[in-house]
């Protein structure tokens, strides 16, 4: 009667595993807008490349001086790597804008981050098409 119970319990704890795994991953249109661009100029705070999406958050500061925080998902690391972005070209304190589409919950300040661009001039196609390529 044990080893019944414990592989009951395991089963479950593999589905209820698999289950939040499937509800983390999400499908480009149910988070964002493609036909809604965004761009965003700020500082870059902080930079994640990591599976199943990369994030990049930039500081945005208003005309008032308040500053807002927006994240933007962007591609797999493997994806990035394909594209021609490297790790270190984008740096933490780099004067960036970002440019995408809007999520689909406007209160969020959030995107899917499609290019990168540096004070520079240089620029990085990070997200897949969508409302920034209209821009």
């Amino acid at each position: 009667m044990t080893r019944s119970l414990v592989r009951s319990v395991l089963a479950i704890a593999a589905v209820l595993a698999m289950s939040a795994a499937v509800r983390a991953h999400h499908s480009f249109s149910a988070a964002f807008d493609e036909n809604n661009p965004v761009s965003v100029t700020g500082v870059m705070a902080e930079i994640r490349i990591e599976n199943p999406h990369s994030w990049f958050f930039v500081n945005v500061t208003d005309e008032t001086g308040k500053v807002t925080r927006w994240g933007f998902e962007g591609n797999t690391p493997t994806s990035l790597l394909r594209a021609g972005y490297k790790r270190d070209a984008v740096k933490v304190g780099d004067k960036v804008t970002i440019k995408g589409s809007r999520a689909r919950d406007l209160t969020a300040t959030m995107g899917a981050a499609r290019e990168i661009v540096l004070q520079d001039g240089r620029s990085f196609i990070v997200g897949p098409r969508g409302a920034a390529d209209a821009q």
